[in-house]
């Protein structure tokens, strides 16, 4: 079983005020997971960020941090935007998966998740099980949930794929972003940018000027930690970047790919 996340800095254009789909990406993204398929049938779950889509009411309306009772009417409805913004992301990422022959079944995590203190707490994975027995392809994406301290919470794509391969095994976990992997710092913005090859532990983050992005997810730093946690567990994930033409198809089919493995091995 693969788990491969696909960052919402890819799908869509994630600093727009207007919630926008990258249909090129998107497409050719499709299409490489079906070719790889094709070559060699496998188990495969989905997960995608909300980018464009989930940031903006999820940070207009403070979702996650501590309020009073007589806000929550106005949570209530930051809630349900979010959710609404991130299930129509979901919904335009599904038909063109589908269009491309791609058997996928979205399983929204506001539907069976809830959280504590933004930590996912509850969660039953049984579908997720069934559906790729029967051959589907599971897709959750980051989302909203009910949280049992904070009322209401943000989870992020990053979480939902540690709580997976904790709960699930995978033989392989890989998420794709906009760079080729870990960095010091912005590379698109710093030319001295360090590329690391490899994670192993959470010192090796002293180094870090900052993240490749900063968001209500936490950016590429809280990508590492949530990796790291899983590399505890003996499960290896590798950052690879996803707007690179037939990286996706290489990582599935095992082949040579540059990027980051986050792993506690030598």
């Amino acid at each position: 079983m693969i788990i491969l996340k696909i960052g919402g800095s890819i799908l869509t254009n994630k600093d727009s005020t207007v919630s926008e789909v990258d249909n090129v990406s998107l497409k050719r993204i499709a299409s490489e997971i079906k070719a790889s398929l094709d070559i060699s049938p496998k188990q495969l779950i989905i997960v995608h960020g909300a980018g464009s889509f989930g940031h903006p009411p999820a940070k207009k309306y403070k979702i996650g941090e501590a309020f009073d009772e007589s806000e929550y009417p106005q949570k209530r409805i930051g809630f349900c935007e979010t959710q609404n913004e991130v299930k129509k992301l979901n919904m335009l990422i599904c038909e063109a998966f589908i269009e491309e022959g791609l058997p996928v079944v979205a399983i929204p995590a506001s539907s069976f998740m809830s959280a504590t203190n933004k930590r996912i707490t509850e969660g039953n994975l049984d579908y997720f099980e069934k559906y790729l027995q029967k051959g589907f392809i599971p897709v959750i994406y980051g989302d909203v949930v009910l949280d049992s301290q904070l009322e209401i919470c943000v989870i992020s794509g990053d979480q939902l794929i540690q709580y997976l391969a904790k709960n699930l095994n995978p033989d392989m976990v890989v998420l794709g972003t906009d760079v080729d992997g870990v960095y010091n710092k912005n590379p698109k913005t710093h030319d001295d940018a360090i590329f690391y090859d490899k994670f192993s532990s959470l010192e090796d983050l002293d180094a870090f000027e900052g993240t490749t992005n900063v968001d209500v997810t936490g950016g590429m730093v809280g990508k590492i930690k949530e990796l790291l946690y899983l590399a505890d567990l003996g499960i290896e994930s590798k950052i690879i970047n996803a707007e690179v033409k037939d990286n996706i198809f290489k990582v599935l089919e095992d082949e040579d790919v540059k990027g980051t493995i986050i792993s506690r091995g030598n």
